[in-house]
């Protein structure tokens, strides 16, 4: 096997070759502009939005600049040593990183869209949607089907169907949208709570769990990835939403048709119908292929990093009166296409107070029971979503709700204080005992050149105010004090041995968190009169702050859907801090160690190579990261016709069962 230094030196051979601008790589003079074809279209065939991608041709120097940038990034990531042999249940996530990195390097691509879904889909198969490139250029684009499918109860049997709602919801879309398929006369209404049987020739859960191996990419547990392949409910900003899920929204309009063996309602008949695909363009206007490119894919002022301590920068994080934040958090690609919850399908009760934000709260028909649906924790103000959460107990209390129901459904996480916060808030100081602090223990990856840029803030008086590796950040665990930014919490550095290799982390300490509203002392609520619902797609912050109710107050957890007979975990991808590209190429540049020859170059073309900055250990196994420790939900429950998309209904359902 190839060795990681020697790896290294072969992407960084060609680097200094790299051009400090590129424009749109030559194709043939006489070639006609695929991208012209599609310029100033919402919507477009498929194959024409693919033709446009596929129209730059492959080029060295680009491979070579972003494997570089991939491969000394990947130094800084918590998990990759996991990854030789993933711990089950989790062990389909298994690869070796670094040989799938050599592979990409020696592969033959026709086009730069080839290379960089081939790097896209190695990092998104890594299961960890805290690591993954995405490419600017190649991700503009997203196909969508008018037959959202969904996983159903019917008659106590379960399985797959078009969304019942789809003809109101897939109308959200507008006449653009729909319009085209009735151009072509294909009627998608018709097919409305059609019962699925086969998709693409395959058993339609066989289908959806294949999506989950290949597609959805962004939570460890193989139960939850299949659920993201269904439609469902959520909150996307501070609206209610409908996602398309990863079999009717893929990211790449790769495939024209999705092949269903379906049998329509009020039919006893199955028939097989080849469904289109229609690809939606999310990314700013464009005229032709050079213009694409210019737009969507040459790097511009915000894809590579900035020296913090330069004065334009200092101000600017000055004027946010607080540390830089710690986030936690996925991407999805169904927010570039939002689409509403259709109406009728909103909750009816009046919401309580603190619900214009990324929660919303109702006190459901019993009187007995609030719910708290959070559907985000990265809201706009990260001090005001303490003040709802106050505002909306004080009110659950003032009206004598007794019993507390947690929303997380599709929560991609976000700040990781607010979890902390929501944990010690509803649960109360008292009960954090002996260990007062509302988080995990943590350590973020000791590489030689971690070490440096550690010992070079420490000696260039960098804080937190600006930068994210000073212990000024964190709190020592030995009594949850704030350390000084002149603490080295790496040396010693702290070492072990995961599936054969050695690997080297910080010492342990705790999150240092900024709470604007007082912490009561008892629990609002009695924490068995505590529960929480979801569909186990509830990412970084979010499976944090669910991994905290269950390990320290064994809060009753309870997951809808996903493949019936597969377990499912109540959290997705659980790791303790993100720094995208911008985020760990600033931490190098303020550090003075851009030159470093370990340190990875500028980006030349637009996007983020995100990974996972830090590891959060589990209570009940403090050797062991809470990402790989296997904790399933107290309940399984099927959606049906009545919950999958309707959320009150659902609370209603959840609240019967405390």
């Amino acid at each position: 096997m190839r060795s990681r230094s020697s790896t290294l030196a072969a992407l960084a051979a060609l680097v200094s070759t790299i051009p400090t601008c590129l424009a749109a790589p030559a194709t043939a003079a006489a070639a006609p502009d695929p991208c012209a074809k599609i310029a100033g279209k919402t919507f477009s065939r498929p194959a024409d939005a693919l033709a446009c991608m596929k129209s730059f041709p492959f080029n060295e120097t680009l491979r070579q600049n972003v494997l570089t940038v991939i491969s000394r990034v990947f130094d800084f990531y918590t998990f990759e040593d996991y990854y030789l042999n993933s711990p089950p249940p989790f062990q389909d996530s298994t690869t070796n990183i670094r040989a799938d990195i050599a592979r990409i390097n020696r592969t033959h691509y026709e086009t730069d869209f080839d290379f960089n879904k081939d790097v896209y889909d190695f990092t998104t198969q890594l299961n960890d949607g805290h690591t993954r490139w995405f490419p600017d250029c190649y991700t503009q684009f997203q196909n969508l089907l008018p037959a959202p499918v969904v996983t159903l109860e019917e008659n106590g049997v379960q399985n797959v169907f078009v969304a019942p709602d789809s003809v109101e919801f897939v109308s959200l879309l507008g006449t653009n949208f729909t319009g085209f398929f009735d151009s072509i006369e294909f009627d998608f209404r018709r097919l409305a709570g059609a019962k699925v049987l086969e998709i693409e020739g395959m058993d339609a859960y066989a289908y959806a769990q294949r999506i989950a191996e290949t597609q959805s990419g962004n939570f460890i547990d193989l139960g939850v990835r299949i659920n993201s392949a269904f439609s469902s409910y959520r909150i996307s900003g501070t609206d209610f939403s409908q996602r398309f899920g990863d079999i009717s929204g893929p990211q790449f309009p790769t495939q024209n048709t999705l092949t269903m063996k379906l049998i329509p309602v009020n039919s006893t008949k199955a028939e097989t119908v080849s469904v289109p695909f229609l690809a939606s363009y999310a990314g700013a206007p464009f005229a032709n292929r050079d213009d694409f490119w210019a737009i969507n894919c040459v790097a511009n002022s915000g894809t590579n990093g900035v020296d913090n301590k330069v004065s334009a920068q200092v101000e600017k994080l000055s004027s946010k009166k607080t540390r830089k934040l710690a986030m936690a958090n996925i991407v999805d690609v169904a927010p570039k296409n939002a689409v509403g919850l259709p109406s009728q399908f909103e909750p009816t009760l009046p919401p309580v107070n603190g619900s214009e934000g990324v929660i919303k709260s109702f006190i459901l028909p019993d009187k007995k029971t609030g719910v708290m649906f959070v559907g985000s924790f990265e809201p706009d103000d990260f001090f005001q979503f303490q003040t709802d959460v106050l505002a909306t107990v004080m009110q659950f209390k003032q009206e004598g709700v007794s019993q507390l129901l947690i929303d997380l459904t599709n929560n991609g996480g976000g700040f990781v204080c607010l979890g902390q916060f929501l944990h010690i808030f509803l649960t109360g100081s008292k009960s954090l005992g002996n260990f007062p602090n509302p988080g995990f223990q943590s350590t973020n990856r000791a590489n030689p050149l971690a070490q440096k840029i550690l010992a070079s803030d420490i000696a260039l008086g960098v804080t937190s105010a600006i930068a994210f590796y000073p212990a000024d950040n964190w709190a020592f665990l030995s009594n949850d004090t704030e350390m000084s930014p002149s603490d080295n919490y790496m040396q010693p550095p702290s070492s072990r041995v995961i599936n054969g290799q050695t690997f080297v982390e910080s010492q342990r300490f705790l999150d240092v968190c900024p709470f604007n509203v007082d912490i009561p002392e008892n629990p609002p609520f009695a924490p068995s009169k505590i529960a929480i619902v979801g569909n186990g797609n509830c990412a970084s912050t979010c499976a944090m702050f669910s991994t905290l109710m269950n390990e320290r107050h064994n809060t009753k957890i309870a997951v809808f859907g996903g493949k019936p007979g597969l377990p499912t975990q109540f959290k997705g991808m659980a790791g303790n801090q993100v720094l995208e590209w911008f985020d760990i190429d600033s931490e190098i540049k303020t550090a003075n160690l851009k030159d470093d020859p370990l340190a990875p170059p500028d980006l030349l073309v637009s996007g983020d190579f995100r990974h996972n900055w830090r590891i959060a250990y589990s209570f009940l196994d403090e050797t062991l990261p809470i990402e790989y420790k296997s904790e399933l939900p107290h309940f399984r429950f099927p959606y049906t016709a009545d919950t999958y998309n309707n959320p009150q209904n659902l609370w209603i359902f959840a609240s019967a069962s405390y």
